[in-house]
């Protein structure tokens, strides 16, 4: 398949995460968009390290140049499960005390 579709697909996800951060006031959904955005990037890493490996291919079979973008898609999961854990972790105590998930309530907590 062409890197062309992978470019459009990511920045379609990419786009519907952004637009999803800068409209809602839920704290969940906030949170499922960045993680919407962080897995479209991850995606076209692994497209254009597949796509590297196979050029690379060409010229030496035994070639390992394509897996860098594996190994920072990996890494780059590791460090979004430890966001999404902190950051539920606020959420859930947010709730606790104000009983809301509502972002805009925060910056009322300034006082």
């Amino acid at each position: 398949m062409p890197i062309q579709y992978y470019i459009y697909l990511c920045l379609t996800l990419f786009s519907i995460g952004i637009i999803g951060v800068l409209t809602r006031r839920n704290a969940i959904i906030v949170f499922m968009c960045i993680e919407l955005m962080l897995n479209a990037v991850n995606l076209l890493l692994v497209a254009f390290s597949k796509m590297h490996l196979a050029t690379a291919l060409v010229a030496d079979k035994a070639t390992k140049v394509g897996t860098d973008g594996q190994l920072f898609v990996f890494f780059i999961m590791v460090v979004a499960a430890a966001e999404v854990s902190v950051g539920l972790a606020i959420i859930v105590m947010l709730y606790r005390n104000t009983h809301s998930v509502d972002i805009n309530f925060l910056n009322r907590l300034k006082n």
